[in-house]
């Protein structure tokens, strides 16, 4: 007896729901519905079945009629297998959401015929449709990615494509979705990818999430600031992944920022004769303090910013000073200079005044963001002043040249009455202070004593004290950003006797030890390369002038492979990450090898690279390089990295994020 033969209208009526066999040629319609499939739809056979015509399609929705369409002709066209979503009109009226999966085969005559299942999926449906509706009517962006070292993105709901503003793709464009969904870290700007990777590291280690501002990078450019959450789950599968709530907050943000500029400029224009803000996002430069009567009526108007610039010098620097000035500029214009990490740039130089007379002037760029940075020009005296800090000028130009020379942080405040009103400060005197920037602006917004102001601090009352009548005092905190701690230095001014009016203090490193260390991993060769910001090589002090782009990066790439081999391929692929390895593009990098070996012989350093059979590596034995001195683990080097790395190149990604984890590890 075949069992499977005799049992297999019982199997296909109540073992297998909702049950049909399609005949795939003309007509095309259902020839056969299991019992289970009528006790779904609540219709008979009669009702579903007929010799001439497809009843089944009349109890299909008519909304999702040219969904099941385009299914059976998918079906009926070739494929093997398909599935598809749509909605049934059951007997009762009601509506009932299916999954329908058809696998095609074919009847002893050769006749094609679909076996159908169906699925009633109505619950899930309305789960799904209910989570869609969040989705889209919460103005939240969401985000899911992996919890690898470089997490990539798994899910992003429209509101977020909205807000990193990805363009639609066109054919032969690139597509900036999936560049970003493959690294997170390419949402993130430079300078605060050390805090993100810091904050998934929490994250995942406390199993608690973590709120918080943070800014991204849009696709065309610009910057959003979100403020949202970071939690850690476990996906359907079981793995971990981070999940993202969050929040445009970009004009609150900007509101806050011009606040807060507001401030740092009414604290600086008691200190600098003339303030220029450059904006190297949007090429443009405003003049934005000073009493000079030549740019009053240009106030806070924004100008091309290397015209404006080259005017400026034109009729104010001293004819024998403008190529230099012309020099530093192009180098500020090109971000060849940072003026958010190490020694801001600074330029003496002679100006010319209305007159006729010419006069010493000092000009330093402070940095507000990672695009708008402030000229800061001041007037030297003619004469040396007196060596007491106490004296009204001597205070103010020792911290107009503190803030030259360090970055440690200012701030100002007015004291009046021993009461304290905060009107400045940089985001590590907050802390300094044990406040939040958010904590910061609401203070700025009151008074309060002294002693309340140093509460949450470590420094006694005692220190600020002295402070403020000598004009100077030392402090020990403990840095967050380098986890460590530091001795600072104060520099305090006081303008008026009575002590009514603002006081303005820099702060600035005295531990010292960094760039001494740095310097001395060079001294044995020669040699030292830097790769945390942009890639440069000295020799004996002095950078290489590379005269080709791509033989630089190829250095760079041999730097970053810390003494391992690269061949050919793999150079080429970094190089020309679009391009196929062929013979057109090796006999290209053999042409850059060449031109890299040549610039080498002629500084008279070729021995740092080494070639076998079309391989290349540098030999870290022969240079000093920050990148190996961070990696060493020694004490003197911990500093060194600040949070960026080859800033020339894209592929130094990778190890970037290797960096960051391994810091905040």
């Amino acid at each position: 007896m075949n069992f499977e033969r005799e049992n297999i209208t019982e199997i296909l009526n109540s073992c297998i729901g909702g049950f049909r066999l399609y005949s795939l040629s003309e007509p095309i319609m259902p020839v056969f519905v299991s019992q289970s499939l009528c006790d779904m739809t609540g219709y008979s056979r009669e009702e579903l079945v007929s010799e001439h015509s497809d009843l089944y399609l009349s109890v299909i929705h008519p909304a999702d009629k040219q969904i099941y369409d385009g299914y059976i002709k998918q079906l009926s066209g070739g494929k093997r297998s398909a599935s598809a979503e749509y909605r049934i009109i059951k007997k009762d009226g009601s509506v009932m959401c299916v999954k329908d999966t058809m696998t095609v085969g074919a009847l002893a005559d050769g006749r094609p015929v679909g076996y159908s299942v169906l699925t009633d999926i109505t619950d899930i449906r309305s789960e799904t449709d209910n989570l869609r509706f969040l989705n889209e009517t919460v103005p939240c962006g969401m985000l899911k990615y992996t919890c690898e070292k470089n997490p990539r993105v798994t899910y992003v709901n429209k509101r977020m494509m909205d807000i990193m503003r990805f363009p639609e793709v066109r054919d032969g464009e690139l597509d900036y979705q999936e560049l970003y969904k493959d690294n997170i870290y390419l949402m993130i700007p430079i300078e605060e990818r050390r805090d993100f990777s810091r904050f998934l590291n929490r994250v995942y280690n406390s199993g608690a999430p973590i709120a918080g501002e943070l800014s991204v990078l849009r696709c065309d450019g610009t910057k959003a600031r979100l403020y949202g959450w970071v939690t850690k789950v476990r996906d359907k599968d079981g793995k971990e992944e981070f999940q993202s709530v969050c929040m445009d907050v970009t004009e609150r943000y900007k509101t806050r920022r011009a606040s807060e500029t507001e401030r740092y400029l009414e604290a600086l224009s008691d200190v600098y004769d003339k303030i220029f803000e450059y904006d190297l996002a949007s090429g443009t430069v405003k003049y934005v303090s000073g009493d000079s009567d030549t740019f009053s009526r240009i106030r806070n108007l924004p100008m091309h910013m290397e015209q404006a610039t080259e005017q400026w010098i034109q009729h104010s620097v001293y004819r024998e000073d403008r190529e230099r000035m012309r020099e530093f500029f192009s180098a500020f214009f090109a971000r060849r200079v940072s003026v958010r990490a190490g020694r801001p740039p600074q330029i003496n130089y002679r100006a010319v005044s209305a007159d006729g007379k010419m006069k010493k002037c000092v000009g330093t760029f402070l940095g507000i963001d990672s695009s708008v940075s402030l000229f800061c020009c001041k007037y030297m005296p003619d004469e040396q002043i007196l060596d007491e800090l106490r004296n009204e000028n001597l205070a103010l130009r020792s911290m107009q040249e503190t803030v030259m020379r360090f970055t440690e942080g200012g701030m100002a405040f007015k004291v009046e009455n021993n009461n304290v009103k905060p009107l400045y400060a940089s985001a590590n005197v907050c802390h300094f202070f044990g406040y939040t920037e958010e904590e910061w602006m609401s203070l700025a917004e009151k008074s309060c004593s002294i002693k309340e102001f140093i509460a949450r601090s470590s420094i006694a009352y005692e220190d600020v004290a002295l402070l403020f009548s000598t004009g100077e005092a030392e402090f020990t905190y403990f840095d967050m950003t380098q986890n460590r701690k530091r001795v600072i230095k104060a520099i305090c001014s006081q303008k008026d006797p009575d002590g009514s009016s603002p006081f303005y203090v820099m702060l600035y490193n005295m531990d010292g030890g960094q760039r001494a260390s740095v310097s001395a991993s060079a001294e044995n060769t020669g040699i030292y390369i830097r790769t945390f910001g942009y890639f440069d090589v000295f020799v004996d002090g002095k950078p290489i002038a590379f005269r080709n782009k791509k033989a630089k990066e190829l250095l760079a790439l041999l730097v970053d492979r810390r003494g391992g081999y690269v061949t050919s391929e793999e150079a080429i692929g970094y190089l020309w990450e679009n391009e196929p390895a062929n013979a057109v593009t090796l006999a290209r990098y053999r042409k850059e090898a060449l031109r890299l070996k040549n610039t080498l012989e002629e500084y008279g350093i070729a021995g740092i690279m080494e070639s076998v059979d079309g391989k290349r590596r540098i030999i870290p034995e022969e240079i000093g390089c920050d990148l190996y001195d961070y990696l060493s683990g020694k004490e003197e080097f911990a500093g060194l990295f600040k949070g960026s790395y080859l800033t020339n190149y894209a592929w130094g990604e990778m190890t970037l994020g290797e960096l960051m984890n391994e810091n905040i590890n």
